[in-house]
């Protein structure tokens, strides 16, 4: 059993080595322009005026309080929230790559994304200090992005391997193989934000109920 369960292990860890390996530029891509997307969000938050740094710095200040004011969290909701947006994020990404003239669209979703990221960073840390705005991040998105990052990553470079093969085999029944395998591709990276928001809902949360108490 333990031979099998390690031959298994091997070989998803091949499989994810050489998906990389072989869409190394592609991953290099993505990933700096999820990286400039991350550095525009937090120059962003720098470079706010002062009615809009003070509605944000209350909007996160109003959400601690309420926290620990015993605020309920509502698991089965935020579990179907997460869900559905996540579904929503992949379906879109595999219609619009499916589309090949939409690659320009699928790398603004992941800029995007990294703008998100650093701009709930900036303003949570400007907010709450360095300190405890790394433990509120740490409690309510770190886990859950350590999976979501990738993810999201990897379906951007399924687009674009979708868009190099069609462009150099143009034939229909090479386009239908390329598109199943994209769609495979979606679907499993879909199963694993799942686990993504299982984590979120009922790590995270918990978490930051435990964490809150020292703000």
């Amino acid at each position: 059993m333990r031979e099998v369960h390690k031959r298994k292990s091997n070989s998803l860890k091949e499989i994810i080595l050489n998906n990389i390996y072989e869409n190394l530029k592609s991953y290099i891509i993505v990933a700096i322009i999820f990286i400039i997307g991350i550095v525009i969000g937090v120059i962003f938050i720098n470079n706010t005026n002062n009615n809009q740094a003070e509605e944000i710095q209350s909007y996160i200040n109003n959400f601690v309080n309420s926290l620990k004011q015993d605020y309920h969290i509502d698991k089965i909701e935020l579990m179907k929230k997460s869900i559905g947006d996540n579904l929503i994020l992949i379906i879109s990404m595999w219609f619009i790559g499916s589309t090949v003239i939409g690659i320009p669209i699928v790398l603004g979703i992941i800029a995007f994304r990294g703008f998100c990221i650093g701009y709930t960073v900036a303003s949570i840390i400007g907010t709450l200090g360095v300190q405890k705005g790394l433990i509120f991040l740490f409690s309510t998105i770190f886990l859950q992005n350590l999976i979501f990052i990738p993810v999201i990553l990897c379906m951007a470079v399924s687009c674009i391997k979708l868009y190099k093969s069609i462009m150099k085999d143009k034939r229909r029944e090479n386009i239908k193989i390329e598109i199943i395998r994209h769609t495979l591709m979606s679907i499993m990276l879909l199963l694993i934000l799942v686990i993504a928001s299982l984590v979120e809902v009922y790590i995270s949360s918990n978490l930051l109920m435990l964490c809150i108490k020292i703000f």
